[in-house]
């Protein structure tokens, strides 16, 4: 067997930009600002991809699901 070495990627500490950023308001109503986290096929992104820190993803889901409900953003995005 042949083991091929990887190197080991370093990468930078994603930070909450709700932390960082404390005029950003999370909002069901800014749906602008909600799209960000929202993938192509209309699923939430996980948290590992979109920096945010537990508190402020849960925060998150919650109001994406409330804006769903209120037909601001579709549940399938086509």
């Amino acid at each position: 067997m042949t083991f091929v070495k990887r190197r080991k990627r370093f990468t930078k500490k994603r930070v909450c930009a709700f932390c960082k950023d404390s005029e950003i308001k999370l909002e069901y109503k800014n749906y602008d600002m909600l799209r960000r986290y929202i993938n192509e096929v209309g699923k939430i992104e996980p948290a590992r991809l979109t920096g945010t820190c537990a508190k402020h993803q849960r925060k998150l889901s919650g109001e994406i699901k409330r804006a769903r409900q209120m037909a601001l953003i579709p549940y399938i995005i086509d």
